[in-house]
């Protein structure tokens, strides 16, 4: 289903027209009223009038989450406080939360970027869509709820955590939809069997997960847990939560709303733009946002942009899934290696749970990497041979294909930490 034809299935010579008359206003809107970036574009001498083409994207400076930090809390808007309706925030773990902020119409928008992502997946006014992120600063859970809404969906606000109501909820509600972190649909699925529910016997049909990065390993093992179709969404605060993009059933990437949203990948070390195909960071510009409007925000996910058309009919360029991140790769003995690479790997072998945790010791010379994992229950011999062959298995598995070493450490099932939120797969050493 398409939501919105007109625009997910404009030509590029329409979109681009679009895009240009949009990004001219949000010029002008925030060089008059954000200091910010009237200082900015200042710096690099560079008027409302003198973008005259997509091309002039480059020329415009970039935005980090420091200068949000440094705007904290509402440097940045380009509402009067009058019109903002909402705010959101991040977790602020490595210090200020960044906020941003909503307009009335910033919602409606919001709302309609939703339908289209959950369209996409195939929801209709025919299912029952349950929310397990949490409801709060986080823009997860709000932003998606009013989308579903907005399709007809009836909509089961459960939040985060109580694992054994989520399980009771679907099955009272019906639900056939489940909208949460990955990470939190193979707990669910783990919860539901030490309950002696076969999660494949519930009427959920497909599950739109977000929230953090997943291989599409990990969407395997949650089809096979579930027996739906997994599909991938995106989003991020500073640009307007999730909404930016999402994956349609032909499941060859996560469409972006280019009419909303400018995008570019480029090299993170040179900040040059590059061309369709290569692997970059990307960046986004907003071209509708009232309140909290962005100049290429740098995003540090690293992903590939392909422009071709969909076999679903849309026009609009696709990402791959996030590859991984500028700020989280990791130097293991001189090779460079993403968690994502590591998960895939872990996903493909038989006999591992989808379960793990990095630890990254940096206070040799070298790194170090311990991967702690556990075993398959199902699989689970207590053999301390066994237990052996398998850490061997991984760890060869491991120099194979990512060209690491690193030391396997097999843990008892079910001690690794299970969480409602976002998984936290990388620990430092102590």
């Amino acid at each position: 289903m398409i939501w919105d034809r007109e625009h997910e299935c404009m030509d590029r010579e329409s979109l681009e027209r679009l895009q240009l008359s949009r990004l001219q206003q949000l010029i002008k809107r925030v060089y008059h009223r954000v200091p910010h970036y009237r200082q900015a574009l200042d710096d690099r001498d560079i008027k409302p009038e003198d973008i005259k083409s997509l091309d002039d994207l480059k020329h415009l400076p970039f935005t980090g989450k420091e200068d949000l930090r440094r705007n904290y809390p509402y440097g940045l808007f380009a509402a009067p406080m009058a019109e903002v309706v909402r705010v959101h925030a991040s977790s602020g773990t490595t210090g200020k939360p960044t906020v941003v902020g909503y307009t009335q119409r910033d919602i409606a928008t919001w709302a309609e970027l939703i339908a289209r992502i959950v369209s996409q997946a195939g929801v209709t006014n025919a299912d029952v869509a349950q929310v397990c992120f949490s409801y709060g600063l986080f823009t997860g859970a709000f932003g998606l709820h009013y989308g579903l809404e907005r399709v007809g969906a009836t909509v089961v606000p459960a939040s985060a955590g109580n694992t054994a109501k989520q399980i009771m909820l679907m099955q009272d509600f019906g639900t056939t939809a489940l909208i949460s972190p990955p990470s939190y649909a193979l707990y669910l699925a783990e919860a539901a069997r030490e309950e002696g529910i076969d999660p494949r016997e519930l009427k959920l049909k497909v599950g739109l997960f977000g929230g953090e990065p997943w291989t599409e390993n990990m969407g395997h093992q949650i089809e096979s847990l579930w027996g739906i179709k997994a599909t991938d969404n995106y989003g991020l605060s500073e640009v307007i939560g999730p909404g930016v993009s999402g994956e349609c059933l032909e499941g060859a990437g996560l469409h972006i709303s280019e009419d909303h949203f400018l995008v570019e990948v480029i090299d993170p070390e040179t900040e040059e733009p590059l061309p369709y195909g290569e692997k970059g960071e990307l960046v986004f510009t907003t071209l509708t946002k009232e309140a909290f409007p962005v100049l290429r925000y740098r995003t540090r996910d690293l992903a590939i942009l392909n422009p071709e058309k969909c076999a679903c009919g849309r026009t609009s360029a696709r990402m791959c899934k996030v590859m991984g991140r500028t700020d989280d790769m990791l130097i293991i003995r001189g090779v460079n290696v993403f968690p994502s690479q590591i998960e895939s790997v872990l996903m493909s072998i038989r006999g591992i749970a989808p379960h793990y945790l990095l630890i990254v010791d940096t206070r040799g010379p070298l790194t170090q990497l311990e991967v702690q994992v556990e075993p398959d229950p199902s699989v689970f011999t207590g053999s301390f041979r066994d237990l052996e062959a398998l850490e061997d298995s991984v760890r060869r598995r491991l120099q194979s294909v990512l060209s690491i070493s690193a030391r396997v450490k097999l843990v008892e099932p079910k001690t690794l930490e299970r969480t409602a939120g976002k998984a936290q797969r990388i620990q430092s050493a102590k």
